[in-house]
């Protein structure tokens, strides 16, 4: 409704589906375009051919085109296997490290330093290495004497130890004493270890830019940024060989693991005070490049992750801005809102955009003198010119029509499945108990609709005393019987919508109805919904079967499964879902999917609606109310609670010279970088790759600013605006050490997840590895000469952790094994799922926490004994110890099999000696039993977007125990799967190759 420039048309005349786009992925990364495309808002000419694609996992295997790395933080000790090098200085001009050798057997592609040449659409088969599956040995290279490791054979979910792990690998020392030669800084005396295994303690972090001295002051315009000689440091893990075999090992107690979780990035926070928190706005690297050339040497995504309405810092709230009959100041060129970086002139009476450098005339409403620093005297009294994330109440042309109202529209099947599963009765009761909480009283619309083989509607007018139910049996032809009254006022028909929610699972209670009419029930729905909008909740139980969108069960074949049609599988089977999201989001509607069944559902089909509507999917399998309810509750009670912003539509604008290119989430594009959301709220997540229009950048200062036009609940269209700057940078060093890894790996998962909609699973695993071995292979090449590295890794400490994280996408389920690891639907699922997750819940899911419980329920100690987290690795559980692990979806609960039998008791109750698959845990009368809910509900206020349903198992409960948590811990090798320490010897090898 409405876009962000006035003038512009929010609507589109028709959605642009034929039977021939239907089957595009779902996650495809040149997302769906509706509409006609609206003029630029750029003042740039066009952009020159490009050096480089925007990365890519769509290219072959073995190719990963992209630019995007991170950047380093804190520094490791000082001994041991982490050792630290200082860097020699040198410009960039004067010793160019060498260009990323070719890969693998591919043949080296160098654009000369004075032209840029244009990637070729296609590029002809090129020889590779053939993928390392994960745990098998990586091949051997060529002219290397050095044999592959031997891997151990392992059970199904219980990992081998491997030969070697135990050995201590001994410090090796640089080549360079300390000081020696005044190169690089004087290191820090080693400090003493943790005792926490795999935790090391890092020397104090450097400045946040060495050599970088911003000079600015609130309201004074652009930062003075001056970039000097590096003095750089990197970390290095020692590769042994075991004496008489020859097999390298690494210490796996020295592998870095983030324990501490995700920490948001604060290189820049000095330097730019004014930025936005990185919850609203993260850059892959906060060092962006300078030139076309920079970027070619850059292998890993370059791009960011905005989440616009994510929960502000505690204590913490936006400032809203009504400039009233003023209207919103911003560049009348490139339409940037008015930020803390623009500079005022002339006395206040002009100001320069940050962004384009246009000299703009200040409003007379708005004026107001400056003084000899050149800050505004009201500067105290301006938030949007003091922060860098603020909300600005829109007027009257940013609206196309009134605010639409909250709508709430549930439709539910009622199938003989769904009436077993106990669904209807947790989600009526759920709903009833949220009536009071859902968000725009007294302006909220709420409707029901419920099919089987038929189609239900609901007369609730405020008039009747009771709702009168409406059937459609005609599935050819769907007609919508009183369309006045399906969609009602919730605070005017109350009583009416509470008695309808009361008699609901008692209405379908015998029911026989195997058939479901989910295809015209939709049809009805977007008939109802479509002069207003708003939120279409899906109840979905039992696969599609009678009228338009009928599916076939497809099932999972093991014989496509490493073929070329392993694919097809994983993308929707009817181009009838895509056309009718297409439809929903044209007209403000988004479909948030909640998917229950113990049988073949069709995941990647029905999870299109919610993908292309900027909705949510949440797949309950076997679900049933008394062991899944809970979880269910507290999922649908969030979904209807959260705040929203309605009809809304979000872009990213950048300084001069600056393009984002792709985009990767739920959303529909609705112009080259428009993209149109329904509905948004605070757990959605939107990744974005960006490119250079320039051969180089002549500015010193990048400024990105994310635009999100919305209704809010409470019937005003606001626009909330993040402002953020980022330094520019001459050397590929300097990308590093501001490199990102948490926005890395939220861009990288996308990619991936698209790739498996294209390719084969081992496909996408494979540009995985390969990416992160490109990235840290141009990383290494930076000190090529330059230090002694044989039989060393050397990484940015920014990038400490890209390896693991690498390991954990690949072991995770949207790419895991292949036929039999995971189920079709739980992994389409998964895959939808990840596409929208903000960064730090992305990292948890790849990494979970471990903590250990039972000193804590025995000793009493303070809840904070429980922050410490363990490596995910079988060593870390004793068998006399109770475990929790906590990926934000779930808790497994490990009891080791000679626990303390009081601790059983106390929390098991009469079932402590019971098979625990069995079992629910609840609260008992007992003190310990109190500590450990205390605890499950500590750790699910960090993070409700989920709720974690606690899973208990016993150590030696087969095949339990190796399913639900042994596979998971990732460290460990499993079957044909790397382990951790051997995923760092198969990265080495490969970044070692020339």
């Amino acid at each position: 409704m409405g876009t962000e420039n006035p003038g512009r048309s929010a609507f589109l005349s028709r959605p642009p589906f034929d039977a021939t786009q239907g089957g595009m992925a779902p996650f495809s990364s040149t997302a769906t375009m509706v509409g006609p495309e609206p003029p630029s808002f750029r003042p740039t000419p066009p952009a020159p051919p490009l050096a480089s694609t925007p990365f890519s996992l769509s290219a072959p295997p073995g190719q990963f085109n992209g630019p995007s790395v991170p950047p380093p933080s804190n520094s490791p000790p000082a001994s041991g296997p982490f050792q630290r090098f200082p860097m020699t200085q040198f410009s960039s001009n004067t010793q160019s490290p060498p260009l990323f050798p070719p890969p693998m057997g591919q043949p080296t592609f160098q654009p000369s330093a004075d032209q840029t040449q244009p990637f070729p659409a296609s590029l002809p088969p090129q020889s590779h290495t053939p993928f390392v599956s994960m745990g098998s040995a990586p091949p051997a290279l060529p002219g290397s004497t050095v044999p592959p490791p031997v891997f151990q054979p392992s059970f199904p979910g219980y990992p081998q130890k491997q030969v070697g792990s135990e050995m201590q690998a001994s410090p090796v020392h640089s080549s360079n004493p300390s000081n020696q030669g005044n190169y690089g800084p004087v290191p820090a005396p080693p400090l003493p270890f943790q005792t926490h295994q795999g935790v090391y303690v890092s020397h104090p972090p450097m400045a946040a830019l060495s050599g970088v001295q911003p000079m600015q002051q609130p309201g004074s315009g652009q930062p003075t940024v001056a970039i000097n000689g590096l003095a750089e440091e990197f970390n290095s893990l020692s590769i042994q060989t075991r004496p008489g075999l020859m097999e390298p090992s690494i210490d796996s107690k020295e592998l870095p693991r983030p324990l501490e979780g995700d920490e948001e990035p604060k290189s820049l926070a000095d330097m730019y005070p004014m930025n936005c928190n990185p919850r609203y706005l993260r850059l892959t690297t906060s060092g962006m490049p300078d030139s076309q050339s920079l970027i070619s040497r850059w292998h890993l995504p370059l791009g960011a992750i905005v989440c616009p309405l994510a929960e502000p810092p505690d204590g913490e709230e936006v400032p809203i801005v009504n400039f009233a009959a003023t209207g919103v100041v911003r560049c009348r060129r490139c339409r940037t809102y008015i930020n803390p970086y623009v500079k005022f002139t002339e006395g206040g009476r002009k100001f320069r955009c940050n962004a384009c450098s246009l000299l703009n005339d200040v409003p007379s409403e708005y004026y107001a003198q400056i003084d000899a620093t050149g800050r505004r005297v009201d500067l105290n009294q301006r938030p949007e010119l003091t922060k860098g994330t603020v909300e600005f109440v829109a007027p009257a042309e940013y609206m196309v029509r009134p605010p639409m109202p909250p709508v709430y529209f549930f439709l539910i099947d009622v199938s003989i499945s769904a009436v077993r599963s106990g669904m209807i009765e947790v989600v009526a009761q759920t709903i009833r108990s949220c009536l009071d909480e859902l968000p725009g009283f007294p302006r909220t619309q709420i409707g029901f609709a419920t099919f089987d083989s038929a189609i239900h509607f609901y007369n609730m007018k405020s008039s009747l005393t009771q709702p009168q139910m409406l059937v459609v049996s005609d599935l050819d032809d769907i007609f919508i019987p009183l369309p006045d009254d399906l969609l009602v006022n919730l605070s005017e028909s109350r009583s009416v919508v509470e008695t309808f929610l009361d008699d609901l699972p008692s209405m379908f209670q015998d029911n026989v109805n195997l058939e479901s009419a989910f295809g015209p029930s939709l049809k009805a729905a977007f008939m109802i919904m479509s002069q207003l909008g708003g939120k279409l909740l899906v109840f979905q139980n039992t696969l599609p079967s009678l009228g338009v969108g009928r599916l076939k069960l497809r099932g999972d074949d093991s014989k496509v499964y490493g073929t070329d049609k392993e694919h097809v599988l994983r993308l929707p089977e009817d181009p009838f879902y895509k056309q009718m999201a297409a439809e929903f989001s044209k007209y403000q509607i988004s479909v948030n999917v909640y998917a229950f069944s113990d049988k073949y559902t069709d995941i990647a089909s029905l999870g299109t609606l919610a993908k292309y509507t900027a909705g949510q999917l949440y797949y309950y399998p076997a679900f049933q109310s008394e062991i899944h309810g809970e979880k269910l509750r507290n999922e649908l009670r969030r979904d209807l609670t959260r705040e929203t912003g309605w009809e809304a539509v979000l872009r990213i604008r950048c300084a001069k010279g600056v393009r984002f290119t792709t985009y990767h989430g739920n959303f529909m594009l609705r112009s080259t970088d428009l993209l149109a959301l329904p509905a948004v709220d605070c757990d959605k997540a939107f990744a974005m790759q960006l490119s250079l229009e320039e051969t180089s950048l002549t500015n010193q200062t990048m400024y990105f600013q994310v635009a999100l036009l919305y209704t809010a609940s409470c019937g005003e269209r606001r626009i909330r605006v993040h402002t953020a700057a980022a330094p520019v940078v001459k050397d590929l060093v300097e990308m590093y050490r501001l490199a990102d890894t948490g926005a890395i790996l939220s861009l990288f998962s996308r990619l991936a997840i698209e790739k498996t909609l294209s390719h084969k699973l081992e496909e996408a695993r494979y540009a995985v590895q390969f990416g992160i071995v490109k990235g840290l292979r141009d990383y290494r090449n930076i000190y090529a000469g330059q230090q002694r590295l044989v039989n060393r890794m050397i990484y940015p400490e920014s990038l400490k952790f890209l390896p693991l994280y690498g390991l954990a996408l690949c072991r995770s389920a949207p790419l895991r094994g292949g036929y039999g690891d995971v189920s079709l639907d739980e992994r389409c699922a998964a895959g939808h799922t990840m596409m929208t997750l903000p960064v730090k819940r992305m990292l948890k899911l790849l990494y979970p926490t471990l903590h250990r419980l039972d000193e804590y329920l025995l000793n009493a100690d303070d809840l904070k004994s429980i922050d410490r987290r363990l490596p995910l690795t079988r060593e870390s559980l004793d068998s006399r110890g109770l475990y929790i692990y906590d990926d934000g979806f779930q808790f497994i609960l490990w009891f080791g099999r000679v626990i303390s039998p009081d601790i059983a008791k106390n929390l098991l109750g009469s079932n402590f000696a019971a098979e625990l698959s069995k079992v629910t845990l609840n609260e008992n009368d007992n003190e310990m039993s109190r500590r450990l809910i205390k605890v499950l509900e500590k750790l699910r206020s960090s993070d409700r977007a989920y709720y974690q349903l606690c899973r208990l198992v016993r150590q030696g409960e087969h095949p339990r125990e190796g399913f639900l948590l042994l596979s998971n811990l990732f460290e460990d090798q499993l079957g044909a799967n790397n382990g951790y320490t051997d995923w760092m010897i198969q990265i080495s090898r490969q970044v070692q190759q020339t």
